[in-house]
């Protein structure tokens, strides 16, 4: 595999996003777990099973190239992250729910990921595809940038509480720095820099199904948790956690492991309106809750 200078700097931000979620992880938030178990298992299941279901129902009969399909997956199976926690957070969402998703998704990617991205390579690239994504050494970059920066963070908390308050705010503000940074890079510069090279057309081809998957991730998550009677504050938190992905790891997914620049592009475009669609549907919620926008669910 040959890494480029992108190629380190996405893993670089991811595990920075990840230590920093690591440093906001208390261990009566992992006590939500045994708590809510309902809630919990309802939200993991969205998240794992019918989000890429989702995602590959509403791709598969279009026109899209095999490689943005690929991507839809892939961002499919790379759910949650900092930005989910920080719309639950503002909306005053079940936050311990939100990060014993996130804590256990770090985990569970780790197979799934792989698992989930070959079998859409063999789908829509046949059995003899060009591309692959091998089992080990996929399992322990993802460990490497994703599970270990969060479990020291989790570490850091658990020994250090004190210090894990004073630096968290650097890290998030760090964090965003380089979140904006890496994804203006790879979408503005051209392939021989190392970018994306993706185009105005590509964009508006990619940005309708975007737009699809997101919607119905963001009804389907918030059904699902009605469905599963876990109450409204933790239903919108399962539909925050579903809609909204974790597109760095897409990006070290597409473009680090597997080295395509298609299966980039529509996390790339999906990260360009998610956070607003999210904050959209926070709105509708709580004004058809008749709640204050930033006050408690009841």
């Amino acid at each position: 595999m040959n890494l480029t200078f992108i190629d380190f700097l996405v893993s670089g931000v991811l595990a920075t996003i990840m230590f920093g979620i690591g440093l906001s992880i208390s261990v009566e938030d992992l006590k939500e777990i045994v708590k809510s178990p309902r809630a919990f298992a309802v939200g993991l299941f969205s998240q794992m099973i019918i989000l890429p279901v989702l995602a590959f129902f509403l791709t598969f009969f279009t026109n899209l190239s095999p490689a943005i399909k690929v991507g839809f997956i892939i961002l499919a199976a790379s759910p949650g992250g900092t930005t989910s926690g920080f719309i639950t957070v503002l909306f005053r969402g079940n936050v311990a729910l939100s990060v014993a998703l996130t804590t256990i998704n770090s985990i569970l990617t780790l197979i799934t990921i792989p698992l989930v991205v070959n079998l859409a390579l063999g789908i829509y690239f046949g059995k003899h595809s060009p591309f692959e994504l091998p089992f080990i050494e996929s399992f322990l970059q993802i460990f490497f940038v994703t599970l270990l920066p969060a479990s020291t963070g989790v570490f850091i908390r658990y020994k250090w509480d004190g210090i894990a308050e004073k630096i968290q705010k650097p890290i998030r503000t760090i964090m965003i720095v380089l979140f904006a940074g890496v994804y203006s890079f790879i979408f503005f510069a051209g392939e021989p820099s190392g970018g994306s090279g993706i185009s105005f057309h590509e964009v508006m081809q990619i940005l309708p199904y975007a737009l699809a998957v997101n919607i119905t991730a963001l009804i389907t998550g918030i059904a699902a948790g009605r469905l599963g009677r876990t109450g409204i504050k933790s239903s919108f938190t399962i539909s925050i956690e579903v809609a909204v992905h974790n597109t760095t790891l897409a990006l070290l997914v597409a473009g680090t492991l597997i080295q395509q620049n298609d299966m980039i592009k529509p996390a790339l475009v999906y990260a360009m309106f998610s956070f607003w669609t999210a904050i959209l549907f926070g709105l509708i919620v709580k004004k058809n809750q008749k709640l204050p926008v930033f006050g408690e669910f009841v």
